[in-house]
């Protein structure tokens, strides 16, 4: 007899997936799901309010992520998250903070974190990470690539490593590279041309390393 699979599967999404039919998502095996809920200090993804409660709604157990943008406060960029967000219910996943490039539209050829010191980057993450852990009572994952995050921090990636890792690695291997200032990866977002039932278009696909009663222990509690 075959063994039943005991990958936890999820997805992430955001504005550029429209509208999601929250339920066939549910139906289509998908355990979890990060919703985009802030970019920098000002921008809300226009999905945002619909993606967090119509998957709560349809039993996916759902987190909410910032798109950090090096050119504006961080302490501003924590503020809006949190606004945004609100507070967590019983059964939300962490909250995670999106380090990745950021690129001007009109010169996609530079990501601007290349203009922020390198003295400066990892306070300004470190602010933010401590801000929103302190509103809403939660410590954060961190997203990343492990190439980008050690070009751009170096040794200074060790400081984040007691933040829970959802590494970005897309790949057909069994497991991703990532950092080793950590342990292990909890999240891992291993492809970014998925097909699931109630998304149109391609959408991001990701699992969970443990068991589904390891992923509830990652829940906020009441």
């Amino acid at each position: 007899m075959r063994k039943a699979s005991t990958v936890i599967s999820g997805i992430d999404v955001s504005s550029h997936q429209g509208v999601v039919d929250w339920g066939a998502v549910s139906q289509s095996g998908q355990s979890f799901a990060f919703v985009r809920a802030t970019l920098g200090a000002h921008s809300a993804d226009s999905q945002f309010a619909g993606n967090w409660t119509r998957s709560r709604a349809a039993g996916i157990m759902r987190g909410a992520y910032h798109f950090f943008w090096p050119l504006a406060s961080a302490a501003d960029q924590a503020d809006h998250f949190i606004e945004v967000v609100g507070s967590l219910l019983p059964g939300d996943l962490p909250p995670a903070l999106d380090l990745e490039e950021a690129i001007l539209q009109q010169n996609p050829q530079q990501d601007v974190w290349t203009t922020v010191p390198a003295d400066n980057r990892l306070p300004m993450i470190l602010g933010w990470l401590a801000t929103v852990e302190h509103a809403l009572g939660v410590r954060p994952l961190i997203y990343s690539r492990q190439t980008f995050l050690e070009d751009l921090l170096g040794q200074g990636v060790e400081e984040l490593a007691d933040h829970r890792l959802w590494i970005a690695h897309y790949t057909k291997a069994a497991k991703p590279r990532f950092p080793q200032s950590w342990a292990a990866w909890t999240f891992w977002q291993y492809a970014e041309d998925g097909s699931v039932g109630g998304v149109s278009g391609n959408v991001d696909q990701d699992r969970f390393n443990g068991s589904i009663d390891d992923l509830r222990t990652q829940l906020a509690k009441p």
